[in-house]
């Protein structure tokens, strides 16, 4: 299978996600590597940063490629003291997709992603209507889900279409964690994605599998001559058609083999192995 996996940008801003990268023009040359390597899809936020990977994006990319696409998402926000806080509010998604306009130098927003967090005032309904809103007005192409529980997602799809999910799904860890402090929403919906044939974009997925050290997941690894982070992109991209993959690196040669991951072919005998 020649599906390449998405890049996520998170992880080319600062320290605690905060500020400019160590190595600003490494993190331009990554971006146009991965264009050259054939990836399309970037995930990005006006929070990560906050403002820091938008700008990248601009810098290194724009005028954008025809086929190129970039995610960004709205319903976050982050405080002075670097904290995570809720933003999700009518006017408040609004104002986070005239940030993301203004600092990926674009008219028109691709896709965006609307997640509420737990604890964010106001209701679930009303926020996303907002973003559909600024659909209609020509502002965002498509709308799609982050961090979306069950009901979440049949709510937006009564109200209208929705282009894609990404929630959090691993090999360690395929269903929401209810231990979690953070409330990340997990691969329960991947069935109903397949079902509607929406696009379900899984994060974390290296982040809470490759420090686990997985005994099975190393062995058949070794016996095919690839790195566990191939091995982890490849298992997902095996579990259904409907997926795409977003790992993040600072590291061309880590981007490299992410994308040589799609090439990985499993067999049944092992895709049963790794149950």
């Amino acid at each position: 299978m020649a599906r390449a996996p998405g890049y996520g940008t998170m992880r080319l801003t600062g320290e605690d996600f905060w500020g400019e990268p160590r190595d600003r023009p490494g993190a331009i040359a990554l971006l146009r590597k991965a264009v050259e390597l054939g990836v399309n899809f970037f995930d990005t936020a006006d929070f990560y940063g906050p403002g820091v990977t938008n700008r990248l994006l601009a810098e290194a990319l724009h005028p954008y490629p025809a086929d190129l696409i970039i995610a960004t998402k709205v319903g976050g926000t982050r405080g002075t003291d670097k904290s995570w806080l809720p933003y999700g509010k009518p006017a408040e998604v609004r104002r986070s997709v005239e940030n993301n306009l203004q600092e990926l130098k674009l008219e028109q927003l691709p896709l965006v992603h609307f997640g509420k967090a737990a604890n964010s005032p106001g209701g679930y309904e009303e926020s996303f209507a907002a973003l559909l809103a600024l659909q209609r007005e020509g502002k965002i192409l498509h709308v799609g889900l982050s961090n979306a529980t069950i009901e979440q997602f049949n709510t937006a799809r009564a109200l209208g279409k929705i282009a894609s999910v990404e929630n959090m799904y691993s090999y360690t860890q395929r269903v929401t964690d209810p231990n979690s402090p953070y409330g990340f929403q997990g691969g329960e919906l991947l069935p109903l994605c397949e079902e509607h044939r929406i696009p379900f974009i899984p994060f974390f997925s290296l982040q809470t599998s490759l420090p686990t050290g997985q005994r099975k997941l190393q062995e058949v690894a070794e016996a095919k001559g690839v790195t566990v982070a191939q091995l982890n992109l490849a298992w997902l991209l095996h579990q259904s058609a409907w997926i795409l993959p977003i790992p993040g690196t600072t590291s061309i040669q880590h981007l490299e083999e992410n994308v040589k991951a799609a090439n990985v072919s499993l067999s049944k005998e092992e895709l049963d192995f790794l149950a």
